[in-house]
């Protein structure tokens, strides 16, 4: 895996991302979105439009948000690999853990 979307995310999915990313790897799911890992070329063009700060480098991701890592991981376990987000559309699925968090958003 190369960049993961983390809890800043969830609840908020501007999708500035999803219009810079060249491979069309990022994914909307119910609460949040995901970067598939097997599709992500480590580009880095997601990270710096992101209004929120939510996306990391793998090995960057904040120590209070590394779950996020294995979430992005299972949101493609039933999906697979779709070969691009745009074709497939909005995903009413998020990984338990995400399902789990109380709704976030404004504060």
């Amino acid at each position: 895996m190369t960049y993961v979307i983390a809890e800043p995310c969830v609840d908020v999915m501007d999708k500035a991302c999803i219009e810079e990313c060249p491979v069309d790897c990022i994914y909307e799911g119910g609460r949040m979105l995901y970067i598939h890992p097997d599709e992500c070329v480590d580009c880095g063009a997601c990270e710096p439009v992101c209004p929120v700060e939510a996306i990391f480098y793998e090995d960057d991701v904040p120590d209070q948000w590394t779950s996020y890592v294995t979430a992005n991981v299972d949101f493609f376990d039933d999906l697979g690999s779709p070969g691009g987000a745009a074709k497939l559309g909005k995903v009413d699925y998020d990984p338990p853990m995400i399902k789990a968090l109380p709704p976030m958003g404004d504060d």
